[in-house]
Parts: C-alpha cells; structure tokens; sequence
C-alpha cells in the first residue's frame, strides 16, 4: 500500500465526500450514512460504508472469542468473510491484556502476516467482494486455568492510497440497521455463547443490547437460531406484585395474569402494537428445578409475556461475574423459576440466585420475544442510544395527543430538579395518568411525609394536604398546573402479602366492581400498576447505596394502620402510615395536552403544552 501525508489523505477524503453529497442531494441514491469518514485516535483515519457487512467465524460457527482449557494448547481456524457486493479490507486484531502465546499465520500463503497486537491492526488483507479469508490462530496457553481471547475487525473499504496505521482501532458502523437478530449477533462488542443450540445468548459486563421499544428500555438477551426471534427483558423493574397467593406454578398465577392483562390496567394492554412486534405463543419454560442448569421442558407455558428463568439468567454473564453482569441491575426480581412448591427463585440486588415465598411482592421484569422480522432502523445499542425499531422510531410529534402516546415515555413536567415525569396509562379515556420519574426531592435529597393518621387517601390525612398544597404550589409552576385534570378518581383498595393485585382496584377478580376510592386532582400509583417500582440503582457491587434510592408511598391500605409502599430495593412491602417516607405524586393530564417536541426517550423527553 502507499504511504501518503496525511494531508494529502484528508484531501482525497474531502474531495470524495462532497461528491458524494452531491450525488445524495440530486440523485438519492445512497442511504444514510453510507458513507462516513472517521478520524480516529492518533490521527487514524478509517473510510467506512454503513451497508458494508462481515462475518466473523470461528471453527466455522459465529464467536468472538477463543477460549482455552487450562494449560493446554489449541489451534483454532478463524474466517473473516465479506457477504457484501462491496470489496472491503479486514483488520484482524484480538482485545484485552495477552496471557497468553499466540501464533498467526493466513492458512493461504497470500497477504499481509503480522503478530496480533491488541491496539493494531494485524492480520491485514485487502478482501474482494463476496471473499473469505481464512487465518490460523494457535494459542499455547501458559496460565494455569482456562483463557479467553476476545476477537475483533476494523473494516474498511480498499482504497490503496490509504494506509491504516497500526494503531488504528476497531470499527462499528455509525448506522447500523437490519433484523434484530443480526444486527445484535453482527455487532463485534457483543459476547455471543454459542453452547444452547436453541438460544443464542448475548454475554458479559456491558454489551451493545439495548433496545427501546414501547416507551420502555429493554436489554436483549438471547437469540433464537431456530426462528429468529429475539428475547428481551426490561432494564428495569416495571411494577411490584404477589406472585401467588400459594402455588409455585406461573400458569394461573397472579403473575401471569398482570402480564398479559389486555385491560388498562395490564401489562400487554399497554405495549404498543404488540401483535405485530412480538410472539404472541411464546412458550416459557418454568420448570421447577434446584439448579442453574439448563431445565427439562417438564413445565413450559404459552403466553405472550414471561420471566426469564434462572437458567437463562445465569448464561447472560457467563464468561463474568453474577454481580458484574448486565442483568444485575441492583434490585430484587422474581424469575418464572420454582424451587420447590412454595418458594420462587429471585436475583437479589448484588446478582444472586436465592429464593422467597411466592406471596412476597418482588419487582417485576417482563419479558416478550421479539419477532424475527422486526428490525432495528437507529441507535447505536447503548443505553444512551439504543436501538430503535421500526415502527416504534417516531419523529416529528408536535401537535400529536398525548394521549395517544405509550407508557414508559418521558415527559417534562413540573420544576427545576423534578421536571421528569413518565406516562403510566390511559386509565381514564382521553386522558393521561402520568408519574415523577423518581420520588421528588429537594436541592437533591428526597422529600418526606407521612400519610396520615391512618390508611385512608382521605383529607385531611397529611399525605392528601401535602400533594395538593406543598406539592402543587411549590413543585408544579402554573403552566404546568393548568394541564392537570382538576377531577381524578384514585382507587386505595387493601392489598397484603398474598393478595390479588386486582384488589387495589376491584372488589374481586371479575374486575367489575370498583374498591374504596377518592376524588382528588393529584394521588398516588396504586399496587400493581405500571412505573410503581424503584427504577434507580440499589447495589453497586457489594455495597448497598441507600442514598440513591428511598421508599415511598403507595396509595393503597394495608390494613387499618399500615400503607402500601415501595422500599428501596423495588419490592412491595408495608408501613405504618405516621412514619414518613418519600412522595411519588401521579395525576391525569388532560385530554387536549398536546406534544411540542422530544422524542420520549429519557434523553429527549417529550415536551407538553396545552392544544
């Protein structure tokens, strides 16, 4: 390859780029991002197109990662290959500190030979379109347990008068769009383990899975090689709730139903278009079993939405720590697992396997199948940018109802420090039931109160004068309050350990009577419904940070002394109602709000006016 000034280089790049934006402008005949140039760390620079793909093959299957037995030596054959109609160049390189020997070589006696580095390029060989390379790759292992040697490519097209210096670094395209399942098992920062031929799991500390979808933030777990579809479950906890009143068993649980509730007040009721997004005869495995092994299919139940088992749990941070692991999200959450008739299995807040009584109230973290033809048209799959799916990626919604919109979406509302709210649902037609994102809180502590004198959400109990005097005149400015609906009605049903979520609501099952209710413009989320568990980090590692987090009130009573609440680590428990604990106020907005801007997400939340 020449070498050329890197001045010269920036020319021809310039050159190049402006006509192709020309060609953009007349013509239309390149997508998005099609071509990018990237000037990477010292002074690299790296042409990429963002339809240019690659397969990177170990052994003949899709990895990135060799692993070693301990002291033991392996030989692995890697392929590069390049599917596109595109001629591209390959730069092979492995990530991490080198513990162990390595020797490379092409298998063909062509191209470009050099030892692997872990900031350069090696192995580099300028690849025709639809070409395979093929690479040997021999580890002697000099440790005394078994390795791994995580793989990666730097791609870029094959311009001979461009030289990539040797410590250019890897290369993710800057669009990537496709299936779901592609683009999540394609991206060279994902860990894939390939051991489950019937799931695909997706691995490690922190991998590029993020998904948006539905006003609600998802990680993806697996893939299925069988049909494609894509398993997901959400970032965080989206409501608390009794399992069971008894029975270990997911079929004709408490759990399964407020899962696939298609009423207001559900779950799936509130996913957008689900029939057209996810597998609605998902199968979930709930087998009772004492291991983290994979189950016996003895008990597998058919629903749109699941749990993930703990089988499925434990292979999301093979190859890492349960603690470190990107499930882990420091809160407690029930699995669909049982251990025995009366007990669940539960991650606690450091990533830990352990089990409870099914009538505890753990957090909840659904999960659904995504189908295999949905795909992802932006994002990056960060948590800052995740992956957006088509037909869920809206843009611009100025003018748009809000209550049209999906629970889980960000809104600006209210003042200075809590001015983030999310939807909860549209439980009263036409209007919006919207929620603090967190406990409000003051020069950044949180804020207190206690209930009242006893369990009822009835003035003059202190809680009901606080949310309409301390919390309207000093959180809310008058722009704000003039959205609100004066008239709401918020039902405070008893709930204990054990008991129908529906109870909150209803006077039974049936859902057609409702419980004890009041009529006030601003309330509290009741047990059971969407955005009520603590959705901020409890643990980090072995340490518990109360500070990030608080308990706090919900609306229902537990009996005649005590309250609902929701403690610290996102479980449902209970209080007397004298103590104070933190506010999460909820209110309706009405039906003429409309949208000004935002996009919903947590990083461009919606911003409202009335119509």
């Amino acid at each position: 390859m020449k070498k050329l000034l890197l001045e010269t280089s920036f020319s021809k790049i310039y050159m190049i780029v402006m006509i192709l934006i020309t060609l953009l402008i007349l013509g239309g005949y390149f997508s998005y991002a099609m071509f990018t140039v990237t000037k990477e760390k010292s002074n690299a620079i790296s042409i990429v197109t963002g339809n240019l793909t690659y397969k990177l093959l170990v052994d003949g299957e899709k990895s990135n990662t060799l692993r070693v037995p301990a002291n033991s030596s392996k030989e692995f054959v890697v392929t590069v290959s390049n599917p596109n109609n595109r001629i591209a160049r390959f730069n092979f390189y492995y990530v991490g500190d080198l513990i162990a020997e390595i020797d490379t070589g092409y298998i063909e006696s062509d191209g470009y030979n050099a030892a692997p580095s872990s900031i350069g390029v090696n192995l580099e060989k300028a690849g025709s379109a639809g070409s395979s390379n093929n690479y040997l790759i021999r580890v002697n292992n000099i440790t005394d347990k078994e390795i791994g040697i995580e793989l990666g490519v730097s791609v870029g097209l094959d311009y001979n008068d461009l030289e990539l210096p040797n410590n250019c670094h890897a290369f993710r395209k800057l669009t990537i769009t496709g299936k779901v399942k592609d683009v999540l098992e394609d991206d060279i920062m994902n860990r894939l383990n390939y051991e489950d031929k019937e799931q695909t799991f997706i691995t490690g500390e922190e991998p590029y899975n993020y998904i948006w979808y539905s006003g609600k933030l998802w990680r993806a777990v697996s893939t299925d090689p069988n049909d494609n579809s894509v398993k997901l479950i959400t970032q965080w906890t989206m409501s608390a709730i009794t399992y069971s009143s008894s029975s270990t068993a997911f079929e004709g649980s408490y759990m399964k139903t407020w899962l696939n509730d298609t009423t207001v007040d559900g779950f799936l009721s509130n996913l957008r278009d689900y029939e057209s997004f996810i597998k609605t005869d998902s199968v979930w495995n709930a087998t009772m079993t004492t291991t983290t092994d994979k189950p016996p299919k003895t008990t597998m139940v058919t629903a749109p939405v699941g749990l993930l088992n703990v089988y499925e749990y434990t292979m999301s941070y093979s190859g890492t720590t349960a603690t470190a692991g990107y499930l882990n999200d420091g809160l407690l959450w029930n699995t669909i697992t049982p251990l025995d008739n009366t007990n669940l299995q539960f991650v606690d807040y450091f990533g830990n396997v352990s089990s409870e009584s099914v009538i505890i109230s753990y957090g909840v973290r659904p999960s659904i199948n995504l189908k295999s033809e949905v795909k992802v048209v932006d994002g990056r799959g960060t948590e800052e940018n995740p992956y957006r799916l088509e037909g869920d990626n809206d843009t611009n919604l100025n003018g748009t109802k809000l209550n049209t919109r999906y629970s889980g979406e960000y809104i600006r509302f209210g003042n200075d420090e809590n001015n983030l709210y999310r939807i909860v649902s549209h439980e009263t037609k036409g209007l919006t039931k919207i929620t603090s994102a967190e406990p409000l809180k003051n020069n950044n502590s949180f804020v207190f109160s206690a209930f009242g004198t006893n369990s009822a959400f009835l003035n003059p109990n202190q809680i009901v004068v606080f949310l309409h005097e301390t919390y309207l005149n000093n959180y809310v400015s008058e722009e704000y309050n003039n959205l609100i609906e004066p008239i709401t009605t918020w039902y405070f049903g008893t709930i204990a350990n054990g008991t129908d979520y529906r109870l909150a609501k209803y006077t039974d099952a049936s859902m057609t009577n409702t419980t004890t209710s009041a009529v006030a413009k601003v309330g509290l989320l009741r047990y059971g419904e969407l955005m009520t568990s603590q959705t901020a980090r409890f643990a980090e590692g072995d340490i518990v940070i109360n500070e990030n987090t608080v308990r706090y009130w919900l609306i229902n009573s537990y009996d005649g002394r005590r309250v609902a609440v929701i403690i610290q680590n996102g479980t449902g428990s209970s209080s007397y109602s004298t103590t104070s604990y933190g506010v999460k106020p909820a209110l309706n907005l009405k039906s003429n709000v409309i949208i000004t801007g935002g996009d919903g997400t947590k990083q461009n939340p919606f911003t409202i006016e009335l119509g």
